[in-house]
C-alpha cells in the first residue's frame, strides 16, 4: 500500500523541474543519515562536515528518477576534486534491484541502500525523487521534489556558490 502511495505522489509531483525550483530553504540541520553502500562499507553523513552533499532519494521503479540519475553522474564528474559528494539513497529495495538498475545506469557516485525506507520520514522525503542539498556546516540549504537536470548550468552556479562559502 505505502509503495502505491509513493508511486502516485511521485508520477503526480515527481514531474520534471527547472533549476529555478532548486528552491533555497532555510537553514537547518541536516538529519542523520548512516547507510551501507553497496559495498557494504557504511557512509555516515556527519563524517562528510566540510563537503557540500546532495542527498537524493530515489527508487528505481520512479520515472523522474531514472530520468535524473544520468544527469547526476555528468555532475559528479563535473565537480570532480571539490569538495562535493552525491549521495544516492535508495528506499525501499533490495540490493539485488539496485544492481540491476546500475547495470543499465551506471553511476560514479556512491548509491546507499535503505531497504526498509527508514531514513524517509527524518528526512521528510515522500515523493520520489526528493533531494536536499546540505552545506559545507551539514544545514540543509536546497531541495527539490521531482527530478532536474543536474548538470544544467544555473544549477551547477548554484551549488558552486555553495562550495565558495567558507
Amino acid at each position: 500500500m505505502m509503495r502505491i502511495l509513493i508511486l502516485f505522489l511521485a508520477l503526480g509531483l515527481g514531474t520534471p523541474a527547472s533549476a529555478a525550483e532548486l528552491k533555497d530553504l532555510a537553514p537547518r540541520p541536516a538529519a542523520s543519515l548512516r547507510l551501507p553502500t553497496l559495498d557494504g562499507k557504511q557512509v555516515d553523513l556527519g563524517q562528510l562536515r566540510g563537503q557540500v552533499v546532495l542527498v537524493n532519494f530515489w527508487a528505481s521503479w520512479c520515472p523522474p528518477c531514472r530520468k535524473e540519475m544520468p544527469s547526476m553522474n555528468r555532475l559528479s564528474r563535473l565537480m570532480q576534486g571539490q569538495p562535493f559528494v552525491i549521495l544516492g539513497v535508495n528506499a525501499g529495495e533490495g540490493i539485488e534491484t539496485v544492481q540491476g538498475f546500475l547495470k543499465h545506469t551506471p553511476v560514479h557516485f556512491p548509491i546507499l541502500l535503505d531497504e526498509k525506507g527508514t531514513s524517509l520520514k527524518p528526512w521528510q522525503a515522500f515523493v520520489f525523487p526528493t533531494s536536499f542539498v546540505v552545506d559545507k556546516r551539514g544545514q540543509i540549504r536546497m531541495g527539490l521534489l521531482g527530478s532536474i537536470e543536474w548538470d544544467a548550468p544555473e544549477t551547477v552556479a548554484r551549488l558552486r556558490t555553495l562550495l565558495a562559502e567558507k
